[in-house]
């Protein structure tokens, strides 16, 4: 016959064995599957992990040589009249034209805004590329310099064309920021374009040489 003791065993032993096992001390959670990127889905310069840090600080040097100075094919080649008479025709002529785009960085430079043509430029070349680890670093990096609201150079984009950008950023691509590059020229086109026409800078352009006298 079995002791009050073994009796108790036998009875809660079914229903011991129903329940899920206990975790103890030295049991730790399931970890969850790692995702694409080993910190967050913040796509803000608030993001302080290592991963980050470490990534940008690859990428600074080259970032930096690319996308800040002016090419050179857009700073060696003067333009000529002709050229500089066109770009009065159309802002796309002006945009087009590496001297045109030269010239008009430097003006945007003394409104302040040259934050918007450095944009521009830089969605340029994201879209010229085709490794995807590259596409990757650069557009964390566009977004970054020039979409996060931490940033000293944001440019102005809409909450629309701000939030299909957060989506976009979980698996960016050479377009990820098409819609804001076309905001960004739109308003180069709109607001800073007419001034630019007017300004000392362009108007001197479309002087014509003087010769120089020769000494007797």
């Amino acid at each position: 016959m079995p002791t009050p003791n073994e009796a108790e065993k036998q009875h809660t032993g079914p229903e011991e064995a129903d329940r899920p096992p206990s975790m103890s001390s030295h049991d730790t959670a399931p970890r969850p599957a790692p995702s694409r990127n080993p910190c967050c889905l913040c796509w803000c310069c608030c993001c302080s992990c290592s991963w980050n840090q470490e990534r940008r600080r690859t990428w600074k040097a080259s970032h930096d040589s690319k996308l800040q100075p002016l090419p050179s094919c857009e700073v060696c080649t003067p333009p000529s009249p002709e050229e500089v008479q066109s770009w009065a025709q159309s802002f796309d002529k002006l945009m087009h034209s590496p001297a045109g785009r030269s010239v008009f960085r430097a003006f945007l430079r003394t409104e302040y805004s040259e934050e918007n043509m450095l944009f521009w430029l830089a969605c340029e070349e994201l879209k010229t590329e085709a490794n995807q680890h590259v596409v990757d670093e650069k557009a964390r990096l566009i977004y970054e310099d020039y979409v996060s609201i931490l940033s000293p150079k944001e440019v102005s984009l809409d909450s629309r064309v701000r939030e299909g950008i957060n989506r976009k950023m979980q698996e960016p691509s050479a377009h990820t920021f098409d819609d804001a590059q076309l905001q960004i020229y739109t308003l180069m086109h709109r607001d800073s374009y007419p001034r630019f026409l007017s300004s000392p800078t362009y108007r001197a352009l479309l002087l014509p040489e003087r010769p120089q006298s020769s000494e007797a």
